[in-house]
């Protein structure tokens, strides 16, 4: 696995610094970019800086190396997929608790339309 995912002599500084710190940092812009309705393109631009961030911090800190396509590609997937599972995640929340009359909770990441509740396709 050295090599492919990450550069570190061990995978633990990979798995603290990309998957929890960068993981909790782009959990958190997917919260931030449902609790305010962005739309999810906005999210793939933060995700792409938060890739740069983590990507610093592992140079900085580790002395990986800085400018890496490979690293950053494999770290901003990581991070988009916490990000997207985070705006998905609140996003649901959101929709079942402002608007409880219309939709109901299907499981931690989806919503469904009430019974007898006709809806939108876009909103559903």
């Amino acid at each position: 696995m050295q090599g492919i995912l990450y550069e570190e002599p061990t995978i633990w500084l990979f798995l603290l610094v990309t998957v929890v710190m960068g993981g909790w940092l782009a959990w958190m812009t997917g919260r931030a970019m449902a609790l305010t309705w962005k739309p999810t393109y906005q999210l793939v631009l933060y995700a792409l800086v938060l890739g740069l961030v983590v990507r610093f911090i592992h140079f900085a800190l580790f002395e990986a190396t800085l400018l890496t396509l490979h690293y950053y590609v494999v770290d901003t997937i990581i991070l988009m997929g916490f990000a997207f599972a985070g705006w998905r995640y609140h996003r649901a929340r959101q929709m079942t608790t402002q608007y409880r009359w219309l939709f109901e909770r299907t499981g931690p990441f989806g919503w469904k339309p009430r019974p007898g509740v006709e809806i939108k396709d876009e909103l559903a």
